[in-house]
C-alpha cells in the first residue's frame, strides 16, 4: 500500500507518494535536495537565489550552476514550444500586476493602483551560453512557469532512484511520476485550487507515467487599482491573461511539458482546445461559468482519489 506525506513550500503543498512505505525515508532525502537547490537557483523572492544575481546584474554576464542554466534552458524551449504564450521574461510584468513579493503578503497589504502593462521583451533577448547568462538591462526573468514542474520531474526522477520504489511528487498540482505504478496507476484530484478535497469541484484520473499540471487564474490572484489580477501573463501584453478559461489541466510526457500546455491554454484563451488536441495532448479545460471541455482522449470521470 502506498504512503504519503505533505509540507508547505513555495507558499503551496507539497504531496510525496511512494509505493514502497518503508522508502519513504529515502524519497523524502532526495525531495528536499531537489527544493533546497530549486530554491536557491530560481526563487524570486530570495535576493541570494541565482535568479535575483542575474535580474540585478545591469545587463552583465553572470555564471550559474548546472541546475540554473538547465532550468533557463527549459523555460527557453518552452518558450519556443509555445510560441512565445509562456516566456521567462515577465518578471517586470508580475512586478507591475503587483506581485512583488510572495503571495501571503501581497494579499496583506492594501491595494494599490495598478501599473500601466506593456508586453515583455520576449525570450530571445535572453543569453544562455554553457553557463553563462546576460539578460540585457530592464529585463526581469521569472521561471516560475518553469522551475516548479522541473523540480517535480527531477524530484521524482531521483527520488525513484534512491528509494529504489514507484514515486509521485506533486508541487502545488504539479505532478510527476517515476517508477513502477500501482496496479491501476496513480490516482490525483485534479482541481483548480491544490487544497480542494473529494467533495470540492475537480475531476480523479489515474496517471502511470509522466506528468500532470493545472493552471488556474482563480487561485493566485489578489485585488489592484480596484480589480482582480492573477499571475498568468500574456507577454503580448504584459497583463494578466484575459482568458476564457479559469482552469487547464494537460497530462504530457513530462511536468514541464503539461505545464507548459496548461499555461499556455490560457494565455491562448479561444482556441486554446483546438491546439492541444492538434498537438495530442490529453486535457481538460473549464470555461468562466464551470463548463468544462475534455480533448485527446481525456478521460470523463474516474473513481475518487487523492487531492494535490
Amino acid at each position: 500500500m502506498e504512503a504519503v506525506v505533505s509540507f508547505p513550500v513555495w507558499g503551496t503543498t507539497a504531496y510525496l507518494l511512494v509505493t514502497d512505505p518503508q522508502r519513504m525515508a529515502a524519497a523524502r532525502r532526495a525531495l528536499d535536495a531537489e527544493i533546497i537547490a530549486m530554491g536557491a537557483a530560481c526563487d524570486r523572492f530570495r535576493p541570494d537565489s541565482e535568479l535575483s544575481r542575474v535580474n540585478s546584474a545591469d545587463g552583465g554576464p553572470v555564471r550559474v550552476s548546472t541546475l540554473f542554466a538547465e532550468t533557463l534552458a527549459q523555460a527557453i524551449q518552452v518558450a519556443e514550444a509555445t510560441g512565445g504564450a509562456v516566456d521567462p521574461t515577465v518578471g517586470s510584468a508580475l512586478i507591475a500586476a503587483g506581485y512583488d513579493r510572495d503571495l501571503a503578503e501581497v494579499l496583506r497589504r492594501e491595494p494599490a493602483e495598478r501599473e500601466a502593462s506593456r508586453p515583455v521583451a520576449g525570450w530571445p533577448v535572453v543569453e544562455l551560453n554553457g553557463r553563462v547568462v546576460r539578460v540585457p538591462r530592464g529585463v526581469t526573468l521569472d521561471l516560475g512557469a518553469t522551475a516548479k514542474a522541473f523540480a517535480a520531474d527531477r524530484a521524482a526522477s531521483r527520488a525513484a532512484s534512491e528509494a529504489g520504489c514507484g514515486v509521485l511528487v506533486s508541487l502545488g498540482g504539479d505532478v510527476a511520476v517515476s517508477g513502477p505504478s500501482p496496479a491501476g496507476g496513480w490516482r490525483v484530484r485534479v482541481a483548480e485550487d491544490h487544497r480542494a478535497g473529494p467533495g470540492d469541484p475537480g475531476q480523479d484520473v489515474a496517471i502511470a507515467e509522466g506528468g500532470l499540471a493545472t493552471s488556474s487564474i482563480t487561485v493566485r490572484r489578489w485585488r489592484r487599482g480596484g480589480r482582480w489580477l492573477h499571475h498568468i501573463i500574456d507577454p503580448a501584453t504584459g497583463a494578466p491573461a484575459g482568458s476564457c478559461w479559469r482552469a487547464v489541466s494537460v497530462a504530457a510526457a513530462t511536468c514541464v511539458d503539461a505545464n507548459a500546455a496548461a499555461t499556455a491554454a490560457l494565455v491562448k484563451g479561444q482556441g486554446a482546445d483546438v491546439w492541444l488536441a492538434r498537438h495530442a495532448l490529453p486535457a481538460r479545460l473549464v470555461r468562466l461559468d464551470g463548463t468544462q471541455v475534455a480533448v485527446a482522449g481525456w478521460p470523463v470521470a474516474q473513481p475518487a482519489g487523492m487531492t494535490t
